[in-house]
């Protein structure tokens, strides 16, 4: 086969006109920088709003090539969510100093906690989310993805004081619900029943009560399902029914244990 029809059939397949590589990448930039500007004390708040929302203007009209979509305008209203972003984050990263013991300090925690990295990611990708914004939100919490292994959708509505430990394997979906003071180890999975296009507007994933513990590898599926508030979900626990209040869920598994010195 000739280079000219190889590089034909090529273009031929390429038939995405709004498919820009350059969208993720400049994300990745956009997610990081605005990191830095809330949280290094080195970074000067100012000069970074700046950088940030020029290079805002230009993801804008990378992604927004529907008419009638959200662009540039959102900038100055998001700007003004900030401070309260803020708040709520440092309201993570004192949960998880004061929930796990081997956090040293907060800043350990700011520095170095994969959970809270993805946490900060979702709570700033949310908020481009509400306001319509397309793809830019789901690149956000991709980037926080593929960096943490925690996989947390921008739609997702996630309380006050969330603590993620380890973090590896964490999965919650788009329309879950996650009330104040939870706390989820690694593995957990809160998701679907089923997979299907058209359930795309209705709620699928389960509902967290506050003060809800969800240890290691549980997994809660269904739109239904709710975690009443003070309750402890076991580790490797399968749940697609709600619980009540208060409770304790287990799972036990069978293990045997044979002495292979014994003949």
């Amino acid at each position: 086969m000739k280079i000219e029809e190889i590089i034909s059939q090529i273009e031929e397949q390429k038939n995405l006109p709004n498919l820009n590589l350059s969208v993720k990448e400049k994300t990745e930039a956009f997610t990081h920088k605005l990191f830095h500007t809330l949280f290094d004390k080195q970074t000067p708040v100012r000069d970074n709003l700046m950088e940030l929302g020029m290079d805002f203007e230009v993801l804008a009209k990378l992604v927004c090539w529907e008419p009638g979509s959200p662009c540039q305008d959102i900038w100055s209203e998001y700007v003004e969510m900030l401070p309260g972003i803020l708040k709520k984050l440092n309201l993570d990263a004192q949960a998880i100093a004061k929930n796990d013991p081997a956090a040293n300090s907060v800043e350990e925690v700011y520095l170095s906690y994969p959970g809270f990295f993805a946490i900060a990611i979702y709570r700033l990708s949310h908020e481009f989310y509400k306001f319509g914004l397309p793809l830019v939100p789901r690149l956000m919490t991709e980037c926080a993805h593929s960096l943490t292994g925690t996989d947390i959708n921008p739609g997702a509505t996630i309380g006050n004081s969330f603590f993620i430990d380890h973090a590896t394997g964490v999965v919650i979906g788009e329309t879950a619900v996650i009330e104040d003071n939870v706390k989820i180890y690694q593995g957990v999975t809160l998701g679907a029943l089923t997979v299907d296009r058209t359930l795309r507007n209705v709620k699928r994933h389960p509902t967290i009560k506050k003060n809800v513990t969800i240890y290691a590898n549980a997994t809660i599926l269904g739109g239904e399902t709710t975690i009443g508030e003070n309750s402890v979900i076991g580790g490797n626990v399968w749940l697609t029914k709600s619980v009540p209040a208060n409770s304790m869920v287990s799972h036990t598994p069978q293990i045997s244990i044979k002495n292979t010195a014994d003949k």
